[in-house]
């Protein structure tokens, strides 16, 4: 398979969206839905959209294999986002569009660790990021062992020997998945989806609440099996009625590299919604040689070639 694009950015939908005054379907605090209307996005349309790899948009938190101290290291998405008071100056514009509005980066945005760093591709004035048009600056923060409030992701690293528990098709079968340990340095610039137990509320069944299990997906590895066209009602039908529509949403990775979704909740459906298509999936483990400790690695090699019916069967017990 070809190398897809990284996920720095927002992927804007495959459809034109609008504003609709209602709350919300993905975020309880919003009192706003943004819904897509049946008029393909002009961006899909330039970027062939038709020819493109569809993929499966996943229900986990973003994460990016980069350079930390000169070595391979696992990154946590952060969003820089406005104080409080600027805001409720940016709302406030959004709701009439004409009035002027500077963002004073310096003064406007809450801090962030000295570790962090932009996204690729976010502009920059006067050397300073600009936020994006909902007003955040898309950035990353190294994974620490010692910070708790990233424990999940440190939990599918192992530092000493830099690698990394990965979950995607296997290579001679693509209807099976397969667990692995993969070296960082094998997934350096890559973006990665992190799912499992403390993550989103768990979509995919991974693990319990004694025993967590998380593991990540690297974004596009998992295709679209019989994708349905780019068209508002086929897409609807395909969520609701197949069962390769069982997913959260769906990423186009076009050829020229532009990416564009769809999300449930553009399309008015709810998510998620009973079982999922990927939770259904057969898995096999392949990690071994983890035996010294009591971690996720050491759990996954004691059943290392151990094939489990369904990926939401994976649970160990202590």
């Amino acid at each position: 398979m070809r190398r897809l694009g990284s996920v720095q950015q927002k992927i804007p939908c495959v459809f034109l969206t609008e504003v609709k005054e209602e709350q919300s379907r993905k975020r309880d605090c919003q009192q706003f839905q943004v819904v897509a209307t049946e008029n393909v996005n002009p961006v899909a349309l330039e970027a062939d959209v038709d020819c493109a790899l569809a993929t499966e948009k996943l229900d986990g938190t973003c994460c990016y294999v980069t350079l930390y101290k000169g070595r391979a290291h696992l990154w946590a998405r952060l969003d820089r986002k406005a104080n409080k008071q600027a805001e409720k100056r940016f709302r406030k514009h959004q709701r009439s569009p004409h009035s002027g509005f500077t963002w004073n980066v310096e003064e406007d945005f809450k801090t962030v660790p000295e570790t962090w760093i932009p996204a690729h591709r976010v502009k920059h004035h006067n050397g300073l990021p600009v936020p994006d048009e909902h007003g955040h600056i898309p950035g990353w923060v190294p994974v620490e062992k010692d910070n708790k409030q990233y424990c999940w992701h440190a939990s599918v690293v192992d530092r000493d020997v830099r690698a990394a528990l990965v979950l995607g098709p296997c290579a001679g079968d693509e209807d099976v998945l397969e667990v692995a340990a993969v070296q960082l340095a094998d997934l350096l610039e890559q973006t990665l989806e992190l799912i499992g137990t403390n993550v989103n509320g768990n979509p995919y069944g991974l693990g319990s609440k004694q025993q967590p299990v998380h593991c990540l997906v690297s974004h596009g590895s998992v295709p679209i099996r019989n994708p349905p066209p780019v068209d508002f009602q086929q897409l609807c039908s395909w969520f609701q009625e197949s069962p390769e529509g069982r997913v959260e949403g769906i990423v186009w990775h076009c050829n020229d590299g532009t990416l564009v979704k769809v999300h449930r909740h553009h399309l008015g459906l709810r998510w998620p919604a009973g079982e999922t298509s990927l939770a259904e999936r057969a898995v096999v483990v392949r990690v071994g040689g983890y035996n010294s400790s009591k971690d996720l690695f050491s759990f996954f090699s004691a059943r290392n070639g151990h094939r489990f019916s369904r990926l939401r069967d994976v649970k160990f017990a202590l």
